[in-house]
């Protein structure tokens, strides 16, 4: 590996101003920084990463997470071993989730999504109406506290279903399953 390839890497994840420094001194982000340096020295292809944002302040992962996304869009393969779902959520592609030994899934995030089901939140004075209605629909809800659990369908059938029945909603939004709570459920 030539020399100048060491200033080449440590440029390429910020640690340009300390490289005459002994890495004894650097916080537990900067020697995640340089630990991916020394991955990179080799310009591998795969990158196989543990836990790479640990000990990053916020700006240091969205630095990583745009780093590995171009790393990726340069044409390398990227691995990332992580705890932090909702992290991986926002620049992985595929996810291969493993528990207890075994291979749980091996999926693209966007198939893994698309399998989460959508539930709607209403809040209207009319609530055994909106029941009434829902039922007719073949849909199943539920009443907690002051709102309407409508599950499996999404917020604007369910407005549209209140507008031609004449039902008052006061709120109405709609929740998802998160990627980790889809992932836990597999």
């Amino acid at each position: 590996i030539a020399a100048d390839r060491v200033e080449q890497v440590l440029a390429e994840v910020g640690l340009e101003s300390v490289m005459d420094q002994r890495a004894g001194g650097f916080s537990l982000g900067m020697r995640q920084r340089l630990a991916l340096a020394g991955a990179l020295l080799g310009n591998p292809q795969v990158l196989l990463l543990d836990e790479p944002s640990n000990g990053l302040d916020p700006d240091g992962i969205r630095w990583l997470r745009n780093y590995l996304t171009s790393y990726a869009a340069r044409g390398g393969t990227v691995f990332v071993s992580s705890h932090l779902i909702s992290e991986l959520s926002m620049f992985a592609d595929d996810l291969v989730v493993v528990g207890g030994g075994k291979l749980l899934a091996a999926e693209t995030v966007d198939a893994i999504t698309a399998r989460q089901v959508a539930s709607v939140l209403v809040e209207t004075p009319q609530a055994a109406a909106l029941l009434e209605v829902l039922a007719r629909r073949g849909l199943t809800a539920e009443v907690i506290d002051d709102q309407v659990i409508v599950h499996g369908t999404n917020k604007g059938d369910v407005s549209q279903l209140a507008f031609e029945h004449g039902i008052r909603l006061v709120e109405l939004s709609e929740t998802t399953q998160s990627l980790e709570d889809s992932l836990l459920a597999i």
